[in-house]
């Protein structure tokens, strides 16, 4: 194991960030796999998505990118400590630890997955100073003031979008760069670098699949709501860069849902595809509009996006056959054991957000000199290959992430298209 890791200084010290490299299996080694996070960021996964404690900011949850499920259980109250390791390097983690008084499932599981990531890596060279935002955007501030205060060289967090925002104000004022959880693309700016899944790439990557498949004719339904209109806007975008010819965007509320699906059944023949921008919760619904006005995946293709991975999608009759895209769960599996082994519970579905990004910090701390968390070394354009899949931080603070396509078949989620190991100049 001090091989591997020496070794892996010695290569990184030399030539920085190297192409991708081997996986992590067979290594075995914890600090191995730390070793290689610096030049290809393998690390684990995560487990089954969990919408309690939203702390008034909904949406960032509700995008999160879901996964095969897990049964969750409820979750150890946060550990008193406020940090994790003896290193050097100070790395700042802003959480919902709380909300009001009472702990935050959330909060815990995310802390929960820093610790597991600590551990794993064996000896570090950073020290986590963990703080607790109290779910509030005041406590977000205060919490990265303590941070730069502490002599934090990196941020990781907050989660809920109104933090974010509040503690970058804070953290870009200091020259502290922040990785940040929230779904909402508009707190992202230089500095501020989302991990989340976005809205956009899960648009993107279906838009992209199904004109690999010869569809060129599309419609969309779109919910009226913030979800639906970030995912709107990212449609048609992406379709005037591709060329794709679009028929009709239909905007809808819960009680204007069946009409908006009867203009699509009009266009008949004139669409060969049907994107439908809306949540697990409201696609039962959706289906039942879909059936009455003969609407299926036999007539046209639906396609949809990666909060379809979902049991009350999945077992609906009308989206059998439906494509989505989605994070590979592989990595997800593997994690959701080692969470459950330590903890003895399940993580929130965005453990995986907190565990890759103190995976990042630690094999990044590794490098000598100031520049460890560098705008040029976190926007590398090779990307990391974190718990799902590959993604990188773009200099604007968005993200590219690898997505595979599922098709729902049979009430399961089958993989069609794989995710890709490797993000080219164009991949979104």
């Amino acid at each position: 194991m001090a091989n591997d890791t020496s070794n892996w200084r010695a290569r990184l010290g030399m030539h920085g960030f190297r192409a991708r490299g081997s996986s992590l299996r067979g290594i075995g080694a914890a600090a191995a796999r730390v070793a290689m996070l610096a030049a290809t960021l393998s690390l684990g996964a995560c487990g089954a998505f969990n919408t309690a404690g939203n702390g008034g900011a909904s949406d960032d949850l509700a995008v999160a990118a879901p996964v095969d499920p897990v049964q969750t259980q409820a979750l150890p109250a946060p550990q008193g400590a406020t940090q994790i390791g003896t290193g050097p390097v100070k790395v700042a983690l802003i959480l919902p630890l709380t909300q009001g008084t009472a702990p935050s499932s959330v909060g815990t599981s995310l802390r929960n997955a820093a610790d597991l990531a600590l551990s794993e890596a064996g000896n570090t060279d950073i020290t986590l100073l963990v703080k607790d935002d109290q779910s509030t955007p005041a406590g977000a501030q205060a919490a990265a003031q303590a941070a730069v205060a502490d002599g934090a060289d990196l941020i990781i967090g907050p989660l809920y979008s109104p933090n974010v925002r509040a503690a970058a104000g804070i953290t870009t004022a200091a020259k502290k760069p922040m990785i940040a959880f929230s779904t909402d693309a508009s707190v992202a700016q230089p500095g501020v670098y989302l991990l989340s899944f976005l809205v956009e790439t899960y648009v993107d990557r279906i838009v992209d699949y199904a004109m690999s498949q010869g569809k060129r004719s599309f419609a969309a339904l779109i919910p009226d709501n913030d979800y639906g209109r970030i995912a709107a806007a990212e449609f048609q975008q992406v379709a005037a860069r591709r060329g794709v010819r679009v028929m009709e965007i239909d905007h809808y509320q819960p009680q204007t849902m069946n009409a908006a699906v009867q203009k699509i059944a009009a266009l008949g023949n004139q669409i060969d595809a049907l994107f439908i921008a809306d949540q697990a919760s409201a696609m039962p619904a959706m289906a039942r509009a879909l059936t009455a006005n003969n609407l299926n995946s036999h007539k046209l293709q639906i396609l949809g996006t990666g909060l379809w991975n979902d049991p009350r999608v999945l077992s609906l009759p009308a989206l059998q056959g439906a494509w989505f895209a989605a994070p590979d769960n592989t990595g997800f599996n593997a994690f959701a054991a080692r969470y459950r082994a330590k903890y003895g519970s399940d993580p929130t579905r965005i453990a995986t957000l907190s565990y890759d990004a103190v995976s990042l910090a630690v094999a990044l701390a590794h490098r000598p000199g100031p520049d460890r968390f560098s705008t040029a070394i976190l926007t590398n354009r090779a990307g990391f290959n974190g718990a799902d899949g590959v993604f990188r931080f773009q200099p604007n603070g968005l993200n590219d992430r690898g997505l595979a396509i599922m098709k729902i078949d049979n009430g399961m989620a089958a993989q069609v298209s794989p995710a890709p190991h490797v993000l080219t100049a164009s991949s979104t």
